[in-house]
């Protein structure tokens, strides 16, 4: 359509002087039958937005689910999804990717050793298998849970493997020799989350049966059980430890969030201020505050030695997932509008919105170098986002 500013000057004359002008049934050219369902509603705002991302890649054909950045590769990422497949890939080299083949179900959770030397795929076909970095050869495979892998996490200094099935069981291996270890029961529904404490030395595991367990790895003993009041009255969905592995911060479907001494097993603090299920948690490695992001569409900062939030952010839907881009003031939220947006902690202000994605945001992780983000998402593609300007 042409700019009427750019029409001749005798045109625009030639319009004013007929002044309003008439349609009849001779001016038809041609009819079109349109199907009302076809058009764009009037509050459908059609915007097209560009895309931010410097990398794409797309080897997976359904929604993924998870990604994690190797902790010593810059370039190394592997990503899963719900067409059974993982894939291991480079950032800024497209034509380079391993597949990870086997698994018959989704992939649902992907860990890289502390080391970055192996790669762990659990699936909910309830099988998780070992990748060799190096080779991009299955190492093992581990078998035992009775339904669908929730996550699976490395012990902090070893190759001891941790993993959290829907039959309500925990499951510990030795990765390298693909030995089973323990067996931890006792949760009353699927294990929702869990992990190592940062000094190896404790295991802390979160239910949809409303309860945390904390066990000893060695002897497979649950030490506490927190439940009941002043704790959730719904299952925990995330769970963050702090660095020096004296403190657990849970999250719920309920909106509240707990902080756990796991020594005592004690109830010490509750944040309440998310309206709806908290979907995510994370402890800045640099200062002594937590992110928490849920359903309710708020990134919360929490001041720990208070219990007192510190900004609440504002989102367009709910915050799916977050993470802290390493040790800098800067933190990325995930969300089920497709954007991925950095945050400044001191300031509670977003810095960045970062486009591309068409669906909701499933997973974060950043690059071993920090100067990548990458985002996976259930449009099926996984994309990369340069950040080292917040490091």
């Amino acid at each position: 359509m042409s700019n009427p500013a750019h029409l001749p000057h005798q045109e625009e004359e030639e319009d004013d002087d007929q002044g309003e002008v008439f349609i009849d049934e001779g001016d038809i050219i041609n009819e079109v039958d349109v199907d009302e369902e076809d058009l764009p509603d009037a509050d459908d705002e059609i915007v097209d937005e560009h895309d931010d991302s410097m990398h794409i890649f797309t080897g997976h054909t359904g929604e993924l689910y998870t990604v994690v950045c190797s902790p010593t590769d810059p370039a190394l990422v592997a990503t899963g999804g719900g067409d059974d497949r993982g894939f291991l890939w480079k950032i800024g080299q497209g034509d380079w990717a391993s597949e990870l083949q086997g698994h018959k179900d989704s992939v649902s959770s992907l860990a890289f050793s502390t080391d970055g030397q192996l790669l762990a795929s659990g699936s909910l076909d309830g099988i998780i298998q070992i990748w060799d970095i190096t080779s991009t050869n299955l190492k093992t495979t581990l078998e035992g849970p009775g339904g669908g892998i929730e996550w699976v996490r490395w012990h902090p200094r070893g190759h001891l493997v941790l993993a959290g099935s829907e039959d309500s069981t925990v499951w510990m291996w030795n990765g390298d020799k693909g030995s089973y270890l323990n067996l931890f029961s006792g949760h009353g529904g699927s294990v929702t989350c869990g992990d190592f404490t940062p000094d190896g030395k404790t295991i802390c595991t979160g239910s949809n049966d409303a309860t945390l367990r904390i066990w000893n790895p060695k002897s497979g003993e649950n030490i506490h059980v927190v439940q009941g009041h002043p704790y959730h009255s719904a299952g925990l969905t995330c769970l963050a430890m702090s660095s020096d592995s004296t403190l657990a911060v849970t999250g719920s479907e309920d909106g509240s969030v707990h902080i756990v001494n796991i020594t005592t097993g004690k109830v010490v603090s509750s944040l309440v201020s998310h309206l709806d299920s908290v979907e995510c948690i994370g402890l800045a490695p640099s200062f002594p505050w937590a992110a928490t992001g849920g359903m309710d569409n708020k990134l919360i900062i929490w001041d720990l030695q208070h219990s007192l939030p510190r900004s609440t952010c504002d989102h367009e839907d709910g915050v799916t997932c977050l993470t802290w881009l390493g040790g800098s003031r800067y933190l990325a939220t995930g969300c089920a509008d497709g954007k991925v947006r950095l945050w400044d902690s001191l300031s509670g202000d977003c810095v960045r919105t970062f486009n591309g994605h068409s669906e909701p945001i499933q997973s974060l992780s950043v690059s071993a170098n920090k100067d990548f983000l990458v985002s996976v998402s259930t449009d099926g593609t996984a994309r990369v986002f340069e950040i080292a300007e917040y490091k």
